[in-house]
């Protein structure tokens, strides 16, 4: 697959079109607003220029690169594409809608997918002429950078598309699994606690974003405490990931988005790239120094990380996928500094299953129930 299609020109869809043509391919990149996409490639130039300077690639790779990708200005300039990914709004209408239209240019064997992080795989191709040639492949942010890729067939994904991504994504350099069509998929599913558990705490005022992200990197060895990590990501699209898993899970309360995020999202505080969110990124802003407490420290490690590992057991027990993958994933995807199910191993899962049945017995909400797999490990 050497001819590439994107469609939608943000940081993600701009960052999948730097890796495609960095392994070879011809790129076109299309978007709706015609001036993001001069945009999206006036910021790749500066990207791939800072990359030559410090010698991580050489000037003829990155004229190289550039020519590789062209603008499209309509979707018809994708007919010759053996492979779209959408990268854009996560609204399942607008990327049907997309989806369906492409339809009518591109051949029968081109393979479309999309890049969601939330939404159901077999949702978005059910509606298209031929589903079987549609899946996800959902890249993280910054896609250059970060080697995780999730393959995602849907029940309708033609049986040997998944193994043929997974080879293509290895080819681009990338770490693939291969994920259930299910909710969050694999990292947005089991990750999902490292935020929720957190701002429950900070609910609660039994700690402070500060507090939690230092005992996290702390104890934990994380790289970003959780409320960093909200506001690298954006408040507002952590917010959106977690109330589509919940939806999409029938409101189950272990997914149960927080109130806290909510109103921080209606304020615009939406973190690094609107210059305030748990932190204050204005110029000469001082971060907070958290007020030092061990057995806080300790309190509130034990909890989040008694939640990350329940969830990868559970993601083993329903065969969300191998073992292997779920390690890999977390680790690759997001940074964790171990895989949850040999952490679990470590700290011991008697000791994970008796702090979640305190929660439960404290809370006496199912947020805190256990796998049924947990206690038998």
């Amino acid at each position: 697959m050497k001819y590439v299609g994107i469609i939608g020109a943000g940081t993600m869809g701009i960052g999948i079109a730097q890796v495609a043509a960095t392994n070879g391919c011809k790129v076109w990149v299309y978007d709706a607003n015609a001036k993001q996409v001069e945009t999206a490639t006036v910021g790749l130039e500066k990207t791939l220029t800072k990359l030559v300077d410090k010698q991580k690639i050489s000037a003829e790779k990155m004229t190289e690169i550039l020519a590789n990708i062209s603008i499209a200005t309509e979707l018809k300039d994708f007919k010759d594409c053996e492979l779209i990914i959408e990268a854009i709004i996560e609204n399942k209408e607008i990327k049907t809608k997309v989806f369906t239209e492409l339809e009518n240019y591109v051949s029968e064997s081109c393979v479309l997918s999309s890049n969601t992080s939330s939404i159901s795989i077999t949702s978005l191709g059910a509606e298209l002429k031929k589903p079987e040639r549609f899946i996800g492949i959902h890249f993280f942010n910054p896609a250059p950078l970060m080697p995780l890729v999730e393959v995602i067939p849907s029940l309708l994904t033609e049986k040997t598309l998944a193994e043929k991504i997974y080879n293509l994504m290895k080819e681009w350099g990338k770490t693939p699994v291969i994920a259930k069509d299910i909710p969050g998929f694999i990292v947005n599913r089991i990750a999902r606690p490292y935020y929720g558990e957190a701002l429950r705490i900070v609910e609660e005022n039994i700690a402070t974003p500060e507090q939690v992200d230092e005992a996290m990197k702390t104890l934990g060895n994380f790289k970003m405490g959780p409320f960093e990590l909200m506001d690298l990501i954006g408040v507002d699209v952590n917010f959106a990931v977690t109330t589509t898993v919940y939806k999409d899970y029938f409101y189950d309360p272990k997914y149960k988005p927080s109130l806290l995020q909510q109103r921080m999202s209606e304020a615009k505080l939406h973190g690094r790239k609107t210059g305030k969110g748990f932190y204050d990124y204005s110029e000469g802003a001082e971060k907070p120094i958290p007020q030092k407490d061990d057995a806080l420290y300790q309190q509130i490690f034990l909890r989040i990380i008694s939640m990350l590992i329940n969830e990868a057991v559970e993601a083993k027990r329903l065969g969300v996928a191998n073992d292997e993958d779920i390690e890999l994933a977390m680790q690759k995807g997001v940074n964790y500094p171990k895989g949850l199910l040999s952490w679990g191993k470590e700290i011991g899962y008697a000791k994970i299953s008796e702090t979640l049945q305190n929660l439960y017995e404290e809370y006496q909400e199912e947020r805190y129930r256990q796998s049924p797999l947990l206690r038998k490990l």
